[in-house]
């Protein structure tokens, strides 16, 4: 690694504007409480964690700028500067769009000119582990231009012809699995590759998912670090029993 890559500094962007109905009713995905503690605290928690962090930008929905930073501020360390901080990492929130990559594309503009590596990270990924953190990171400063971490996938997967809900569905393909990979968070890209995405591609319909998937149409390449299992998505209420789970044993093993 280079000294210009040793004293790069990262940011995250964190779209947390999303409802997350799919949790059912009430609060915003990120706000829904994951062992008494909002999940976007666990999400910024980890990203902080990281020594190479040094901003978290938190995109919240429009209508709850206020809420969110002020939830921030009651979990932050003391000491820190008027935005607020956990150690050497400081954070700022800012209003977020229609759509995750509308909310992206504000966040990636709260991110100072001196920022070389971005990434972004989905709230509802609230356990990510340091570890694969630090390996996207890692990876980004050693030269890659977009970086996403995967586990290989279990399941065999087919390809399918849509149908209404319920309705049969007719398989075309079953690609092979040993090339397939699940995407997981945060990815990390280098600051002017993104920016470049996010300027290039079109927001149409709900927007791009996958900010790694923008890239791609840019014809760069994009890599794939190991990721982790318990760097999972909290999109069912299934998978808050999970992330309970994995917070307690987390607890009884290392006191976290």
């Amino acid at each position: 690694m280079t000294d210009q890559a040793r004293h790069s500094r990262t940011a995250v962007v964190i779209p947390a504007a999303g409802r997350g109905v799919r949790l059912g009713p009430g609060a915003p995905k990120a706000l829904r409480a994951l062992n008494g503690t909002p999940m976007l605290i666990h999400a910024v928690r980890a990203m902080a964690a990281s020594r190479a962090v040094s901003l978290v930008v938190v995109v919240a929905p429009a209508d709850g700028v206020a809420e969110v930073k002020a939830m921030l501020d009651a979990h932050a360390l003391p000491g820190g500067p008027p935005s607020g901080s956990w150690g050497s990492t400081d954070y700022v929130v800012v209003p977020g769009g229609d759509t995750r990559q509308e909310s992206v594309h504000l966040g990636l503009k709260a991110v100072p000119d001196d920022i070389t590596t971005v990434l972004v990270h989905d709230a509802a990924r609230p356990l990510v582990p340091v570890d694969t953190v630090d390996a996207v990171i890692e990876a980004v400063r050693d030269g890659a231009v977009a970086v996403v971490p995967a586990l290989p996938v279990a399941d065999t997967v087919k390809e399918v012809e849509p149908a209404e809900p319920g309705a049969p569905e007719q398989v075309v393909a079953t690609p092979v699995r040993a090339r397939l990979r699940a995407v997981q968070t945060p990815q990390g890209f280098d600051r002017e590759t993104l920016v470049n995405a996010h300027a290039t591609i079109a927001l149409t319909g709900e927007g791009a998912t996958d900010d790694a998937g923008m890239v791609e149409k840019l014809g760069a390449p994009v890599v794939v670090v190991p990721g982790h299992e318990e760097a999972f998505k909290v999109t069912r209420p299934l998978d808050l029993v999970l992330a309970e789970a994995v917070l307690a044993r987390r607890r009884a093993n290392d006191g976290f």
